[in-house]
């Protein structure tokens, strides 16, 4: 029962993401990883100890390209991972559309042999599913699970076979390299439309800064112009699965607690008692946010919190 993981590579280097990925795909059986192009992300995905074997292939990140190369290895794996991320969901189900399938999409969970658990409905519930197909074509909600360990020293193939496109790659449009990943963060602030501004989210930027967060924000916020896309959280948006999440100024709409489902601990601080985060929240702060988050961040300065 062997497994084929495609890593996914930002500029170059191996995403935090994949370790993650490679951790839940190392339940289902011995594992390759085929790693699109960079050396250097291909010596990082040879150091996670689950992988038997990298394979690297040309440099082409573009969908078609990577899933017609996924489908001529196939024939070799039992199933084919990724992570349920924008590049898993562009090149997984033209995957399984090659191999006439049907892909398992946002599993949270391996229930045992071809079992596998999904959320549904806005993650408002949890479906456990069988896949009895002969191949299965897998994504994982990196959020999900623990990282790899490290310390493996696999060997790296490169692959041959040329890369054929459709499309042509343009250019591509990056967001701030010291920006934390929200899919892999251990702390997120997120905040919502009641900041009023984008100067006033810099309130928000501020926290995260002190307490080495990723920031957050809900869909309103981002179409008010407040945030940039990439930081947007919910079910349009990014999953997350944080050990604290800090929801200042956000009601709690559905789509947004869809997104937030995986986090252990959540802190409101919001001005309404009666709002859905406040609800939820483990911490329920009630004020105006304008004054409790300029004191929570002078406060923690003070205690010497800063990262």
């Amino acid at each position: 029962m062997s497994v084929l993981v495609l890593a996914e590579v930002d500029n170059g280097v191996l995403s935090p993401s994949t370790a993650r990925i490679v951790q839940a795909a190392s339940q289902l059986g011995p594992l390759d990883i085929l790693v699109p192009g960079s050396a250097e992300a291909a010596a990082a995905a040879a150091a996670l100890s689950p992988v038997r074997k990298v394979l690297r292939s040309a440099d082409n990140a573009l969908a078609d390209a990577l899933a017609e190369v996924l489908f001529s290895l196939a024939p070799g794996y039992e199933y084919v991972v990724s992570g349920a991320s924008s590049a898993g969901k562009d090149v997984m189900p033209r995957l399984a559309a090659r191999l006439d399938i049907q892909p398992v999409t946002d599993i949270v969970a391996i229930d045992g042999d071809n079992h596998f658990t999904r959320p549904i409905y806005a993650g408002n519930a949890l479906e456990t599913l069988f896949d009895g197909q002969a191949q299965h074509v897998l994504t994982f909600r990196a959020s999900a699970f623990p990282p790899a360990a490290i310390g493996n020293a696999a060997p790296v193939e490169v692959l041959e076979h040329p890369v054929i496109s459709a499309a042509r790659f343009i250019a591509a449009h990056r967001s701030a390299d010291d920006v934390i990943d929200l899919a892999t963060a251990q702390i997120v602030v997120g905040g919502g439309v009641s900041f009023r501004s984008a100067e006033g989210f810099q309130l928000i930027e501020k926290l995260g800064k002190i307490l080495g967060a990723a920031i957050g924000a809900t869909r309103a916020a981002v179409d008010a112009g407040y945030a940039p896309n990439d930081w947007q959280v919910g079910q349009t948006g990014k999953i997350i699965a944080p050990d604290l999440y800090i929801a200042i100024g956000i009601s709690g709409a559905l789509q947004h607690l869809a997104g937030i489902q995986g986090a252990k601990k959540i802190i409101a601080i919001n001005s309404d008692p009666e709002a859905p985060i406040a609800k939820i929240a483990d911490v329920a702060l009630i004020g105006d946010l304008f004054e409790i988050v300029p004191q929570l961040t002078a406060e923690l300065e003070k205690m010497g919190i800063k990262r």
